[in-house]
């Protein structure tokens, strides 16, 4: 049996996680369970499966869940905090992390998982934007094992040659043949809205993306296309390339996840129907492939896929993120942190829309680009760019 710890399990990835494992029941165990604020969520998740932990990160909300595992599940275990989320990250019980924290909250227990030497599924891109060379780092010195479950990389992945696990081995992708990496994006819900009317859509828009189910924070950012921006900066790190071998081509239907290019002309694309359950069920089974529920492809009633290029000025969020990574140090990691302001503040109708990439832009323009060779210069960076991104907020409001 494989303990698998899923970080965020309330969330769209950590429920397609479980409904994947039960299918495989004699294969998988949960170890660990955690959210972030839904004690509900993840007491309803604990009864049904009976992990060893639960863990809510914020402490002062675990009471509800402390009484009722106290009540009907008293084998669990309730831990609180970020030192409970790293602790079941690292825990010798656990051999597969999930994982699917939103944002720059999962830094730090993904980072737990890979100096512990665990296969991580990586579906929190932030981690590698923030940390890109020190958490590559760590999966290299400690033999961990890096597998992508964004649906893009982990086609990307599915796509690569033999033996292209990320962090493993010093071969580059031009080495290996290959010469281009096409992401592919849906292009959101406002691909065809004019840009003038941009300015006054709503978040309940913005969340209304066409073809996944997500949460709402990543739903604006797949609106903005900071997502793939993101997603850019996470291909780079994944298979040690450069933004110049990374092309976005928009493709509404979401039926090719991605494609790599090669020396040769080939072109590999990997297809399916737009369901989370088939990337975690590729990470959580590689080598070997499980049935995930998911239903199949039928390309007669697809008929046809459409491709365009992304437009700067409706996207303006995916140039932002090419510039931060061509700075290098700390730029990726304050282009995560003030989006994530921004679009915190967006959800909360105090800014506009468009006022998402302006409040990252000008974040850039104004806090100091350092080095990310520590941790700690990474989070006091994340905290100088969220202060920055908070006092521009509060001058549009």
């Amino acid at each position: 049996m494989i303990g698998v710890t899923i970080l965020g399990s309330t969330g769209s990835i950590g429920v397609s996680t479980l409904d994947v494992m039960s299918r495989h029941r004699d294969r998988f165990r949960p170890v660990a369970l955690t959210a972030n604020t839904n004690a509900g969520g993840l007491l309803e998740q604990c009864l049904k499966w009976r992990p060893q932990y639960a863990v809510l990160a914020a402490a002062d909300a675990a009471g509800p869940l402390r009484d009722g595992l106290r009540r009907a599940a008293p084998e669990v275990q309730v831990l609180t905090g970020a030192d409970g989320l790293q602790e079941v990250a690292a825990c010798a019980e656990t051999d597969y992390v999930m994982a699917a924290i939103v944002g720059a909250a999962g830094l730090l227990p993904t980072l737990a998982a890979a100096r512990s030497g665990k296969r991580v599924l990586l579906a929190n891109k932030e981690a590698l934007v923030m940390s890109g060379q020190l958490f590559m780092d760590a999966v290299r010195e400690n033999n961990a094992c890096l597998l992508p479950v964004d649906s893009e990389h982990n086609a990307l992945f599915q796509c690569m040659p033999p033996a292209s696990v990320p962090g493993d081995g010093d071969d580059s992708l031009q080495q290996r043949g290959v010469t281009r990496i096409l992401l592919t994006a849906s292009g959101g819900p406002f691909r065809t809205t004019p840009v003038q009317e941009l300015r006054e859509v709503t978040a309940a828009q913005a969340c209304a993306h066409p073809n996944w189910d997500m949460g709402r924070k990543i739903s604006v950012d797949s609106a903005t296309m900071m997502n793939k921006g993101l997603e850019v900066i996470e291909a780079c790190w994944l298979f040690a390339t450069g933004t110049d071998n990374v092309e976005v081509v928009i493709h509404p239907e979401s039926i090719i996840h991605s494609l790599v290019e090669y020396a040769d002309g080939s072109v590999l694309a990997q297809l399916g129907n737009p369901d989370m359950r088939t990337p975690i069920s590729h990470a959580l089974a590689w080598p070997q492939r499980l049935e995930a529920g998911v239903e199949k492809l039928n390309l007669f009633d697809i008929a046809q896929l459409n491709f365009e290029k992304p437009d700067p000025q409706r996207f303006p969020c995916l140039g932002l993120a090419r510039r931060a990574f061509a700075a290098g140090g700390t730029g990726t990691t304050l282009l995560n942190a003030a989006n994530e302001v921004a679009v915190d503040e967006f959800l909360q109708g105090r800014i506009r829309f468009t006022d998402i990439a302006g409040v990252v832009a000008q974040t850039l323009d104004e806090v100091d680009i350092g080095p990310a060779d520590t941790l700690e210069l990474i989070l006091e960076a994340d905290r100088q760019a969220r202060r920055q991104a908070q006092a521009q907020c509060r001058r549009l409001a």
